[in-house]
């Protein structure tokens, strides 16, 4: 992997734009209505909009990027949204909140085009009691940031059962020869970005890789795991109906997965 901006000079700015969309299922099985709402009531208060304004800055920080403004949005009855305007760090220093975050002489590239948005979509209306809870995450910048590099970060923050990730490369950039360049880093694929002991977490692991139109694709889901791992209350996982719960989970998984 090499970095463009050190070995190669451009013209002028560097307007590739890079798009990285990383979606996650977070899966939970209530025995009853009241545990349902127990469920709804704990990704209302884990994935609010604040908290989620929060992991957007930490990305911010990995990717090395400004924030310039920030909005924020809870729903009723459940659900939040976010979206950060950010900047390439070059040349500047990395701001803490969007309060102290100025656009210095270094933010010139296009900013309608490098920024964080993220919707949740809470689920808990099967009634088999199999909940969901569904994150997206964009990415998207424009100039020299790279966003897989903050791949990691985002497994450690969120619950991921099944995840997709898609990222893609469009425009162009010219060097100062005048010639076009169509990426400015060079990888296999979007697991390369990921730890080795994060893919090993993953039962079933999907790749897609068409560099050549830049376009990447991995598609994760989880070992099979306990019913501990699943349940609001642990002595459930005693329960009469526990089997068949963890066999309606495991074919909403799968269904998920493949997008039956």
């Amino acid at each position: 992997m090499s970095n463009m901006q050190e070995t190669i000079k451009l013209s002028g700015f560097n307007n590739l734009t890079k798009i990285l969309s990383f979606n996650f299922y977070d899966f939970c099985i209530a025995m009853n209505e009241k545990q349902k709402q127990e469920y709804i009531n704990y990704i209302h208060t884990k994935y609010c909009a604040a908290n989620i304004r929060d992991i957007a800055r930490n990305i911010c920080k990995i990717i090395e990027a400004n924030i310039l403004n920030e909005s924020i949005q809870d729903y009723d009855p459940v659900g939040a949204s976010t979206m950060t305007l950010m900047s390439d760090i070059k040349g500047g220093k990395w701001e803490e909140t969007a309060a102290t975050a100025t656009a210095s002489a270094s933010v010139k590239m296009h900013l309608d085009k490098s920024h964080i948005t993220t919707h949740t979509y809470p689920d808990a209306s099967d009634p088999e009691g199999i909940c969901t809870f569904r994150l997206d995450l964009d990415v998207a910048t424009c100039g020299d940031i790279i966003p897989l590099n903050a791949l990691n970060y985002m497994f450690e923050v969120f619950e991921c059962d099944v995840v997709y990730i898609d990222y893609v490369v469009r425009g162009y950039t010219r060097l100062a020869n005048g010639s076009k360049i169509y990426n400015d880093h060079y990888f296999n694929s979007i697991q390369d970005f990921i730890k080795k002991e994060t893919l090993e977490k993953y039962l079933y692991r999907q790749d897609i890789n068409i560099a050549r139109d830049n376009i990447w694709q991995t598609k994760l889901m989880v070992k099979p795991m306990g019913p501990e791992n699943y349940l609001l209350d642990p002595n459930d996982k005693n329960h009469k109906e526990i089997d068949h719960k963890m066999s309606l989970l495991d074919k909403e998984m799968r269904e998920v997965f493949h997008l039956n």
